[in-house]
């Protein structure tokens, strides 16, 4: 029989992120649904990082800072420490709505045969100013970059024994994660078509050059499995969207 009340693990990875680690904490500390083991994994923090930490004890299970080989090392370290039957990863400069945990856990119970629970997000900017409602589709997805973005994302610890994150890839790594799943098996994943985080745009990926990202974009989908031919054209159907964005409305 399915636990009502199952453990849901959140993991923040934050190095040197004390702007806005507090906002994601309360995000977590704030939410309507209380059973959460709530993991912090820092990469030896050189600012308040670790003050914050310290000073929220009481909301967070279990934290460890040290030495990372980068963001999806330190993923997957905090993986390797979660109990609970879904995991999700938020970023410490983002934030859940309050009720997003509790949204998800009700649609973990009634379909509990899914094992990718995603969302819709609000993207931000550094003034905390929401720009745009952002809905994912597979289109999207597949063929223009990580619309699926991981923290609108709770996951079952049944995928991560499958596949953990590669730390060879330096931004893009989620995608090549969640790109694999969905070309093996796209009826693990459950859409719940609401808005349960707020995503700041200023990640990794953002800093990254035009011809980086489309590189990392392209080994990411050889490495998920994509056929040559649609590695191809999701290089040419991005490449089209840089030049021509204002037409392609629809990707907003």
């Amino acid at each position: 029989m399915i636990d009502k009340n199952p453990l849901i693990s959140i993991i923040t990875v934050v190095y040197n992120g004390e702007r806005y680690l507090q906002q994601t904490i309360d995000s977590v500390a704030n939410q309507s649904y209380k059973n959460i083991e709530y993991i912090i994994v820092d990469g030896e923090s050189t600012d308040a990082t670790l003050s914050i930490i310290k000073k929220n004890s009481n909301h967070i299970s279990q934290w460890i800072s040290e030495p990372d080989e980068g963001l999806y090392d330190a993923m997957n370290k905090g993986i390797g420490m979660a109990k609970g039957v879904l995991i999700g990863i938020i970023n410490s400069d983002d934030w859940y709505e309050l009720n997003a945990v509790e949204t998800v856990v009700n649609t973990y119970l009634e379909f509990p045969q899914k094992t990718i629970f995603h969302s819709n997000r609000f993207d931000v900017d550094n003034d905390t100013k929401k720009i745009r409602k952002f809905n994912p589709s597979n289109f999207k997805f597949k063929y223009y970059g990580m619309t699926y973005n991981h923290p609108s994302m709770f996951i079952s610890p049944r995928e991560y024994k499958e596949h953990l994150y590669n730390t060879t890839l330096k931004s893009l790594s989620d995608y090549e994660f969640i790109l694999t799943a969905f070309l093996r098996d796209p009826d693990r994943f459950y859409y719940i078509d609401q808005t349960l985080v707020n995503y700041r745009l200023d990640g990794i990926s953002a800093h990254m050059g035009f011809l980086e990202s489309k590189k990392e974009a392209y080994l990411a989908r050889r490495q998920a499995g994509m056929s040559i031919l649609e590695r191809v054209f999701a290089v040419i159907f991005g490449s089209l969207v840089r030049l021509f964005y204002p037409i392609f409305k629809f990707l907003k």
